[in-house]
């Protein structure tokens, strides 16, 4: 990464300590851009026993087999499928014959992103979805959505996150009820923004209440990729943030967990 010049009269010390209040305020989730600074922000939930599942029984399961106390070092042993905690859908997913994990390749990974806030609308209504008019207004207010982006959809979904019943927003007949992409939208921004990815703060790009899963298709079926379970959208820019998302590679893989990664100037 490369440094600013210093600028005259301002001592390495001060450069030092400005530095340090900058780390200060990623790591407390102060909006750095709102100060003139440079922005980082992790969008990954920790993973464990405890993260919710897009069905019950497919939670995460850990046991330590290894400590410092009797064997000199500490080691955990996982039992935990691709698809929860903050992870992607390769395009193998939902696509016979789509790329798997190993073969997305590290320039897909590392794309532009703008956030869709829907957060007020979702608060009123859990099937909501994003719409191709929110993509319009969205561009109106904050420019156009830049191709090969990750096109990122707010619905404040992580204030559940701490429930998993709330999260999946089970309903008396086993329906899933949260928010998602239409599948017009996801059309039409693989037609004219020929975005990389969608990425969403639910469970599943889909609205929960989809049996079909037609978002999944359009998306996988067009050689992209979705990411669900995003935290703290929020926290970035609408416009303007890059995102890394540090897909583990597992051989084979219909997609995987990942660290996601969001920095903006």
């Amino acid at each position: 990464m490369c440094t600013e010049p210093s600028k005259p009269g301002l001592s390495r010390r001060a450069a030092l300590f400005g530095g340090a209040g900058a780390a200060a305020a990623v790591a407390l989730g102060e909006p750095a851009q709102a100060a003139g600074r440079r922005g980082l922000r992790d969008l990954t939930y920790p993973l464990g026993p405890g993260t919710p599942a897009f069905e019950p029984g497919e939670e995460a399961v850990r046991r330590t087999v290894a400590t410092i106390a009797d064997d000199g070092y500490y080691m955990q042993e996982w039992r935990v499928i691709e698809h929860i905690g903050t992870h992607v859908d390769a395009p193998a997913h939902f696509t016979a014959g789509g790329r798997t994990s190993t073969e997305l390749q590290p320039a897909e990974l590392v794309v532009p992103a703008v956030v869709i806030d829907i957060a007020a609308r979702a608060a009123r209504d859990a099937d909501t979805v994003v719409t191709v008019a929110d993509l319009l207004a969205f561009e109106r207010r904050h420019g156009r959505i830049p191709d090969g982006a990750a096109v990122l959809m707010y619905s404040g979904w992580g204030a559940k996150a701490g429930d998993a019943d709330a999260y999946r927003g089970t309903d008396a007949a086993g329906t899933l009820h949260f928010p998602g992409f239409g599948v017009d939208a996801c059309e039409w921004l693989l037609r004219h923004r020929r975005i990389r990815s969608l990425g969403v703060d639910t469970l599943s790009i889909d609205p929960g209440v989809s049996a079909t899963f037609d978002t999944h298709h359009a998306l996988t079926g067009a050689d992209r990729y979705g990411i669900e379970n995003l935290a703290h959208l929020e926290s970035i820019p609408r416009h303007g943030a890059t995102i890394f998302v540090g897909l583990i590679p597992y051989e084979g893989g219909s997609g995987g967990q990942a660290r996601v990664l969001a920095t903006w100037s």
